[in-house]
């Protein structure tokens, strides 16, 4: 026994958290919790009843309001509440610390006129000089008369403001509130030095209160609908997968009712969290149907957003597993998750859902790839030097050999392969067909070897009785799932190019490469398959060498000044700071509120393009309502680091990106509302965007076209010229770079653009978005030669590559942009977004959600420091240092015997040497 003052501990040591009291000690280590007088044992000193009255009940009082202390002490009794808000509160300011996060348990309970249950919650006033008060919800609790329940909750506040008021408060007026004890606690006190540091938390520790439902819905609410527990239902047919209980969203009647959560304070900006539910669907007939988990995130300055976590397709045979995540960059003041999807009438059935910080998964290894047989095909039998053996007819169609095909490889083959025996002239022809799908196939699994990326090239052509333009397609069957290995539009019967691309990376079972797609009773030609591992490490030490012819200058210093005459042997040294290359990335609004964010993007970008902030479902949600603080927001943090913009999109042709007020709109009034958002956008921002994308997607919507007729196009660039010339106006569309997508290949554009420059649309540049899979230099180059010939400035815009392994992602990162920085045609460069969870696809990140610089990115970093040129000698007897450098920024440094200079210079583009004078 260890004896302190008037307090004694029974343990093995003095260390011990739990102690027994003599005279005025009561339990619980003082130092764990922050509320004074948390059991009111000193009545009611330090707490306060907010505009109401308050006393005491003891133990030994017969002054009992229906419960006994449900710690043996006493209680505190809050009465004549005439608001819901009032109740008991404790003034908590000096006991917390910024970015700490506090665990909160009250035990609570009611009395007085009520019938059934009502809700009882813990809340922090937050107050600040200047700014009124504001309000955290923490917990929430279920209570009902003669019993006793816990509110529970977790906070966490990045800055402490003048004034931090805890308090209980929601029954009705005139129903009493009861408070037995209050703990506010903070697990540990150690804390990071990271601005990402969890505080109190721990990986791992659980974010949701009552994530099973052990405590009933504790915690848990409807979201515009009812919410009730089962222990069953069906007959007793749904069960429980875990635990003993689980909940259902009932009484639906949006798709964005179902269960909610408050986490406000549980969750810490810049940090990642894991979300996982258990899940399932019920009623109004439904067998299956989409449930979302979502975030409502509430924020003082830009009011209400909604993140999308995962979703799952659920059933209403078997409970289903819904994963996802998600990172805050702000400072909220309320978050809510919430389950919602289903149509409205079919319940959403919970039996868990448990939200955690992340833990940090070790990247998969570079794959080892043996003997990979660069170049070399694995079709068997492509030349069809045995007949169709090898081959077999994919449905009832019927396959023989034919003569009289191209007996060169296609272009892009060509490109890959270098020399290259002919092809033997022969083809399968293919008759009979009664689908599309029908074709000749073959069996390759076992020629495959993952994480290859491989080239397929074929000729291919149609016989007579098509009517209109014809699909071809070289597809694989890899385990029953379709992959695209290119396509083509034949409309006329000669022989036509194929190219396309394919990788696979988790081992199949079988996969069958086959050729389908004109209409049933089209015959079908295809000669000269070839399906061939790539060499990438070949493709880039060609572009090296011609990235040095497009990129590069020869460059002379010039040395002048006092000493001129003796500079002979002096030594120089030349750095490059900045490649004037155009190299930008897509961001959010929500992005330039994580510090670590923007400090990434301006070291490494100087470009921008916004990702929705520009677009007219954004700017204008609903008619004449206009919402530009976001992009205005963003363009100041651009104008403010020097970093140039594009705009992104004047408008969308695809009909499913455009809001429903305009879809309802007749043509008189659409006619107007373009007109405005013509005039609005542009006017607004004159001068303060270099490029737009006047119309997204052409070759893949029409909207606009089919309402006001194909003048419209014309009209969008001749209108957004007029109103501001300084800007270059772009098309931009997906799928021309990558042979995957008959509606938008290279020849298809180019008619678009020359068609639109024929009707006087002042088209300037040509946009490829650079959504792709699976790279390859050849293909990619093959497109930008064609679009090239245009004349106009190619930018990739939109540039994303997507693999679970980051070294493979990586190297389909350095194929785009070593191809992009080669071709003389392409001006810029643009990714679509670096930051994991702000991007449109999965697995495309440079960056994890917490900051970590991934294998793909530090595959990025390297490549921009590749293309920093960097030289070091002596100036020669003429006073001049010869160097060849990349296009951008330089310093020199000169160091003569007196002292040591330093002056700045440009290399701008050209073919001849660049002299450049440097006075010292």
């Amino acid at each position: 026994m260890v004896v302190r003052g008037n307090c004694f501990c029974i343990c093995d040591s003095g260390t011990c958290n739990w102690w027994f009291f003599m005279g005025n000690c009561r339990s619980g280590n003082p130092t764990d919790n922050i509320i004074v007088n948390h059991d009111f044992y000193k009545g009611l000193y330090s707490w306060h009843p907010n505009c109401c009255n308050g006393f005491i009940v003891s133990a030994n009082s017969g002054n009992r309001v229906g419960l006994s202390p449900k710690s043996g002490g006493n209680y505190a009794v809050i009465k004549n509440r005439t608001e819901h808000w009032q109740g008991l509160e404790q003034d908590i300011t000096s006991k917390i610390s910024p970015g700490s996060t506090y665990s909160v348990s009250a035990c609570v309970g009611v009395s007085g006129p009520l019938s059934g249950s009502t809700d009882v919650m813990a809340t922090l006033k937050l107050l600040n000089h200047g700014s009124g008060a504001s309000y955290m919800f923490i917990g929430k609790t279920s209570v009902s008369k003669g019993k006793w329940e816990m509110v529970e909750g977790i906070f966490s506040l990045p800055t402490v403001p003048n004034q931090v008021i805890f308090y209980l408060e929601g029954p009705p007026p005139g129903v009493e509130l009861l408070i037995d004890s209050v703990v506010i606690r903070c697990p540990s006190s150690s804390k990071s030095e990271k601005s990402t540091s969890i505080g109190c938390s721990a990986v791992g520790d659980e974010v949701i209160i009552n994530p099973q439902f052990e405590n009933g819905l504790s915690n848990w609410s409807g979201r515009g609908c009812q919410v009730v527990l089962h222990d069953s239902m069906a007959d007793g047919k749904i069960l429980p997968e875990t635990g003993k209980f689980f909940a259902s969203a009932s009484e639906r009647t949006q798709n964005w009712n179902g269960i909610q959560q408050e986490i406000t304070g549980r969750v810490q900006r810049k940090l990642a969290y894991n979300v996982t539910a258990v899940v399932r669907i019920f009623g109004n007939n439904v067998t299956t149907a989409t449930i979302q988990a979502t975030l409502w995130v509430h924020t003082p300055d830009r009011g209400e957003q909604y993140i999308g976590i995962g979703k799952v397709q659920a059933t209403d045979k078997d409970w289903g597993q819904l994963q996802g995540k998600f990172l805050l960059n702000g400072s909220p003041s309320r978050v809510i998750i919430y389950l919602e999807g289903p149509p409205p009438g079919t319940d959403i059935l919970v039996n868990a859902l448990s939200v955690k910080h992340a833990e940090k998964i070790p990247p998969l290894p570079p794959p080892i790839i043996e003997n990979p047989d660069y170049g070399v095909n694995i079709v068997t039998n492509s030349q069809l030097s045995d007949g169709t053996d090898g081959w077999f007819p994919l449905g009832n169609c019927n396959l023989s050999a034919a003569s009289g095909s191209p007996k060169i490889l296609p272009p892009m083959a060509r490109d890959s392969l270098g020399v290259h025996e002919p092809l033997s002239g022969r083809y399968i022809l293919v008759k009979n067909r009664t689908q599309t799908w029908m074709g000749p196939a073959q069996m390759i699994t076992d020629k495959l070897k993952l994480f290859l990326t491989y080239q397929v090239s074929a000729w291919v052509r149609i016989g007579s009785g098509a009517s209109g333009p014809q699909n071809v397609n070289v597809a694989l069957g890899v385990d029953n799932q379709w992959v695209n290995g290119g396509q083509a539009e034949i409309k006329d019967r000669r022989w036509h190019e194929i190219g396309g691309s394919f990788r696979i990376e988790k081992q199949p079972l079988k996969v069958m490469v086959y050729v389908q797609g004109p209409a049933a009773g089209v015959d079908l030609m295809v000669a000269g398959l070839q399906i061939f591992p790539v060499d990438r490490v070949a493709r880039f030490k060609h572009l090296a060498r011609q990235t040095d012819k497009t990129r590069k200058r020869d460059i002379i210093l010039q040395f002048s000044g006092s000493e001129s005459s003796s500079l002979f042997g002096t030594s120089v040294t030349v750095m490059q700071t900045q490649n004037s290359f155009p190299i930008g990335s897509c961001i959010n609004r929500t992005n330039i509120e994580n510090e670590d964010f923007v400090d990434f993007f301006v070291k490494n970008f100087n470009w921008a393009v916004f990702g929705n902030e520009l677009k007219w479902y954004w700017t204008e949600p609903q008619r004449g309502n206009f919402k530009y603080k976001d992009a205005d927001d963003m363009l100041a943090l651009c104008q403010n680091n020097k970093i140039e913009t594009r705009g992104h999109c004047i408008f969308w042709e695809v009909q499913s990106t455009v809001q429903q007020w305009i879809q309802a709109l007749n043509k008189n009034d659409l006619m107007k509302a373009v007109q405005n958002r013509l005039t609005g956008l542009l006017t607004r921002y004159k001068g303060k965007f270099r490029h737009y994308d006047v119309n997204n997607e052409m070759l893949h919507g029409s909207f606009y076209q089919d309402r006001l007729g194909k003048d419209i196009r014309t009209y969008m660039f001749k209108t957004a010229n007029q109103l501001d010339p300084s800007a270059t106006l772009f098309v931009n569309d997906y799928h021309v770079e990558d042979g995957t997508d008959t509606r938008s290949y290279p020849e298809k554009y180019i008619e678009q653009i020359l068609d639109l420059q024929q009707q006087g649309a002042p088209v300037g540049g040509i946009g490829i978005q650079g959504h792709i899979d699976n790279p390859v230099g050849p293909i990619v180059c093959s497109a930008l030669d064609k679009l090239g010939v245009v004349g106009l400035p190619i930018w990739f815009t939109e540039l994303d590559v997507s693999s679970l392994n980051e070294h493979i992602r990586g190297e389909d990162l350095e194929v785009m942009l070593r191809e992009a920085f080669a071709h003389p045609a392409v001006e810029g460069v643009m990714l679509w977004g670096f930051w994991e969870l702000f991007m449109s696809r999965d697995n495309a990140h440079l960056v994890d959600a917490e900051g970590e610089i991934n294998e793909a990115g530090k595959r990025f970093l390297a490549l921009k420091h590749e293309w920093l040129s960097h030289a070091h000698g002596r100036i020669d007897i003429q006073g001049q240092f010869e160097f060849r450098g990349f296009h951008g920024t330089y310093v020199v440094e000169v160091e003569t015997e007196s002292n040591k200079v330093s002056r700045t210079f440009v290399v701008d583009k050209g073919d001849s040497p660049l002299v450049v004078s440097i006075d010292l």
